[in-house]
């Protein structure tokens, strides 16, 4: 195993970082908005969005073990997982635009082309971001470093996620002119360009140094084997299913939550109270004074109050993220992980108790559990790297994109349940988009959504990551031993 100038610059960081980031414009618009997308824009009933996201989900992380064999076995003279980047970048923006485009096709017709389109992008989703994914395993086997790599990319990730869910929707009502079908068209127009050109950086300033030398290879058996007799990976695998589930869950049911249950009145008010409103006309006032065009936020209520409200649960799990380094270094991952996701879990549960006016306790909530959120975010991809190294200390061999691929594969299922939890909920509980109010059993269902049922998957991780082996001592003796095999070895290869 080759391991020499394993040390990443910040280039390299930064660089690898940005093809998160252009994955996540995708991906947290899958996780966000695809279910009202599917309902309210494209006008598909909640049962069909419900099974198109299920199914087509499925489909897409039963593809991941498959990619991950491929992805072990490419050997290019770009390394083995670099390339994908590469060869998916194109295609990947072509489909994502394609899937949240609206043809004027018959009721049966949107199913099948959004069924189509859906599964189309999750594929290409996994040929992309898992040889991604794995390509942290190799760039580095300083797991202090992959420590840090996680924390750069993640914070890509929350940039992310705030352009998706604090300007996704006044960039679709902007770009639009009011049309959500057109704007939303427009804005992954953009989303897919300026991904393309992030991939390429990625490919281009990345290196792959974990190298598998020839004594090592494995067949596809012995990599499966590997993988069922992997307590940890196991462990990971479910751990992350779960964590999906409720990031799918709350995210999707959030824009139902306030355009269906909070006081459109009260959330107005308290965004002049805080000054947001000021803040927009003085921002307009500048604009226009250099003579340029103002900045056109949402007139409505929920809108604007719903992103804020996820600008400002972003923002703090950037801060999070800050925090997530250092108290892994002293304390270990599967721990800090631990407290951490519970604690924002809390903040989750607290949702059913606010009342319909009490704006300022929902936006409090958000935040708090961003930040205790933000401190798992790279843990929990640094952990699956750690995986990784268990695997090859225990078993002499190495394995990365399969278990990679088995997290990804944990992902795609967490989102496509979650996801289809959203629209199936809504089907259950009798939401109907063209109604201006909707039942009070509608709306109780949502509530339960964004606090009681998202909170139960993050609780059972808590219990399941107790069980993770790979504690603080674990990880030292790992990389200690690792890197005196790799050097043994290096030093045969050459001689």
């Amino acid at each position: 195993m080759q391991t020499a100038g394993q040390n990443l610059s910040v280039t390299e960081k930064i660089g690898y970082s940005l093809g998160d980031l252009a994955a996540n414009l995708i991906f947290q618009t899958l996780m966000t908005f695809l279910a009202f997308f599917y309902t309210d824009v494209y006008q598909i009933p909640p049962a069909a969005a419900a099974t198109i996201i299920f199914t087509g989900g499925l489909i897409g992380a039963c593809f991941n073990p498959i990619m991950g064999i491929i992805a072990d076995r490419t050997q290019t003279r770009w390394g083995k997982f670099r390339p994908w980047i590469l060869w998916t970048a194109i295609p990947f923006g072509v489909i994502a635009l394609a899937a949240f485009s609206t043809p004027a096709f018959s009721p049966e017709g949107k199913i099948a082309y959004a069924f189509c389109t859906y599964v189309l992008l999750v594929l290409v989703y996994s040929a992309n971001n898992l040889p991604y994914s794995a390509l942290s395993g190799v760039l580095t086997g300083n797991m202090a470093d992959r420590n840090s790599l996680s924390a750069y990319r993640f914070v890509a990730v929350m940039v992310a996620q705030f352009i998706i869910q604090a300007l996704l929707l006044p960039l679709v009502l902007i770009l639009g002119d009011g049309d959500k079908a057109v704007g939303f068209e427009n804005t992954m127009t953009l989303f897919a360009s300026v991904g393309i050109v992030f991939f390429l950086i990625t490919f281009l300033t990345t290196r792959e140094r974990v190298l598998t030398i020839a004594a090592q290879s494995s067949s596809i058996r012995q990599d499966i084997g590997d993988l069922v007799h992997n307590k940890p990976w196991l462990i990971m695998l479910i751990l992350t299913v779960l964590v999906f589930i409720t990031l799918a869950l709350k995210g999707g049911m959030y824009i139902f939550y306030f355009e269906n249950y909070l006081d459109d009145a009260k959330v107005a008010t308290f965004l002049q109270d805080i000054g947001f409103n000021g803040f927009i006309a003085g921002l307009n006032a500048v604009l226009t004074s250099l003579g340029l065009t103002e900045f056109l936020w949402p007139k409505d209520a929920a809108t604007s109050g719903f992103s804020l409200f996820n600008a400002g649960g972003i923002i703090c799990m950037i801060f999070g993220i800050g925090f997530s380094k250092p108290l892994a270094d002293r304390f270990g991952k599967r721990d800090v992980f631990a407290v951490a996701l519970f604690v924002s879990t809390l903040f989750i549960l607290a949702f059913y108790l606010f009342p319909s006016d009490a704006i300022g306790l929902v936006f409090l909530s958000q935040i708090l559990h961003g930040f205790f959120y933000g401190i798992t975010i790279p843990l929990l991809w640094a952990m699956i790297a750690d995986v990784a190294d268990y695997s090859e200390w225990k078993n002499h061999r190495r394995a990365t994109a399969i278990i990679f691929s088995a997290m990804i594969f944990g992902l795609k299922l967490g989102l496509s349940i979650g996801g289809a939890l959203v629209a199936g909920i809504l089907a259950n509980v009798g939401y109907d988009a063209s109604l201006a109010t909707q039942s009070a059993d509608t709306i109780d269902g949502i509530k339960l959504s964004v606090s009681l049922y998202a909170a139960l998957p993050f609780l059972l991780g808590v219990g399941i990551v107790c069980l993770y082996e790979i504690n603080k001592h674990k990880e030292s003796q790992i990389e200690r031993e690792l890197s005196a095999r790799r050097a043994a070895a290096a030093s045969l290869a050459t001689e």
